[in-house]
């Protein structure tokens, strides 16, 4: 009897024991899940903060890289008309920099007068565009005061460009930097003297009073698309158009992706598979049969063409297009292929509006893409009036400190989509080029771009 009670008791231990250890298998294995969710979930958090510091960081770099664009053009632009737009973009850009700086998880002194610099930039060059609206020519310490908030724009876009560049390398993180935010950041970014801003805050009172009501414009949304021309077609007259462009020979597959017809010009979409094993895609126009955009890829050699041969060899092929006349203007090259703006040209005038662009292979001089939206929107035979300003009247309308290098007649496209028939100067203050556009019929200064050398190809902004 003992015997069996004792029995008893051990099977009661036993299944006692294997209930404890599921219960502890059971809580270790929540702890575990729990410890992984929240891991997990950290993760997820540490990433999208990191994401929302990297957004606000190089939305702080292309603003500050706008400011000193426009601060640099506020400084050849010779108009009171062309200075309070220029003025008021600084205004706009330097306020938008300013909101991205203060998302940056970073205190301290540097960043404050980082932040403090902004805001001057924003405020003078808002009392100044008042000044300019109201027919006032800008004076020399005026300019003065421009040049040396330029200089501190140019210095702090180089820091910001370095930490830009040691962010995307992973040599630092934003762990680090909000962990030791004030001695990293001193060393990353330039120490703007408050002192540098005294002389500028004293020209605020002078137009503290002025208000400014804007001007507003209403945009052209549905120009005529001159270049467009011809009888609508059909999905075979596409295809067969596509054929044209890559040669049948090199085709395997034609596939028709849609037909857009949301767009600024309704196309027939296609994808298409080369027999050398690359992709290409095409968009021909539902009227007139139009390369709109082409793209292909392939890997490309070794460069062998010099620019001005790919400028030929561009230009040939838009001849044997049916594309006369046609001028090349600016280029980028990337990885072993150059991308080459060709405008219309027409009785000595460059016109900009009727723009193409194509790009060239630099290995064997294929034409691996084309894009031509602004010739087909604009393309016209044009009858251009004499002008009413000569060169040599627009020549003296020009900033004095601009190094002119060459000069001509242009024909560009407003943010109104209108045309404007300019004197087009280009030139240099210091180390930098720019383009500067006067009115033939007005004496107007219409537009200064800034001109970009770069080592792969001259750009305009």
């Amino acid at each position: 009897m003992t015997s069996l009670k004792s029995k008893v008791y051990d099977w009661i231990a036993r299944l006692r024991d294997r209930h404890m250890l599921t219960l502890v298998v059971v809580l270790v294995s929540i702890i575990v899940a729990l410890g992984l969710f929240t891991y997990k979930k950290q993760r997820e958090y540490r990433q999208a903060t990191e994401n929302a510091y990297n957004m606000a960081f190089f939305e702080l770099v292309d603003y500050v890289d706008s400011v000193e664009v426009y601060l640099s053009k506020a400084l050849v632009s010779n108009s009171p008309e062309h200075g309070a737009e220029t003025l008021t973009y600084v205004w706009r850009e330097a306020n938008l920099a300013q909101s991205y700086l203060a998302r940056l998880p970073i205190n301290s002194t540097e960043l404050e007068n980082t932040a403090k610099f902004l805001n001057q930039v924003s405020d003078y060059c808002y009392a100044l565009s008042r000044k300019n609206i109201n027919n006032q020519e800008l004076t020399q310490e005026d300019l003065d005061n421009l040049k040396e908030l330029h200089n501190y724009s140019v210095d702090l876009k180089n820091t910001l460009n370095q930490l830009s560049e040691d962010l995307n390398s992973g040599r630092i993180s934003w762990g680090e930097l909000t962990k030791k935010g004030s001695p990293v950041f001193a060393q990353e970014v330039s120490n703007i003297s408050k002192d540098s801003f005294s002389n500028l805050e004293e020209n605020f009172h002078e137009y503290a009073g002025l208000i400014y009501d804007g001007a507003f414009s209403e945009h052209m949304t549905n120009p005529e698309r001159k270049g467009l021309t011809g009888e609508e077609i059909n999905e075979d007259t596409a295809k067969q158009k596509v054929e044209e462009f890559l040669g049948k020979e090199a085709i395997k597959e034609i596939k028709l992706n849609g037909l857009t017809q949301n767009a600024n010009i309704q196309s027939f979409d296609f994808s298409v598979e080369k027999n050398d094993g690359n992709t290409a895609w095409i968009s021909i126009s539902q009227k007139g049969g139009h390369i709109v955009m082409a793209n292909s890829t392939r890997d490309v050699g070794a460069e062998v063409l010099t620019q001005e041969q790919a400028n030929e060899i561009g230009q040939k092929f838009l001849e044997s297009r049916g594309i006369q006349s046609m001028k090349p203007t600016y280029y980028l090259k990337q990885n072993g292929i150059v991308t080459i703006n060709y405008a219309y040209y027409q009785d000595n005038v460059t016109v900009y509006p009727d723009l193409i662009k194509l790009k060239v292979a630099l290995d064997n001089g294929d034409i691996l893409g084309m894009e031509t939206t602004g010739y087909l929107n604009s393309h016209t035979q044009r009858t251009f009036a004499t002008p009413k300003i000569s060169q040599d009247e627009a020549r003296e309308k020009i900033n004095k400190n601009l190094e002119i290098t060459s000069e001509g007649l242009a024909m560009i496209p407003t943010e109104y989509q209108t045309e404007i028939l300019c004197w087009e100067f280009k030139g240099k203050v210091e180390d930098r080029q720019f383009l500067v556009y006067i009115n033939v019929e007005t004496g107007k200064e219409e537009d200064v771009l800034v001109i970009l050398e770069t080592p792969n190809g001259t750009l305009t902004m």
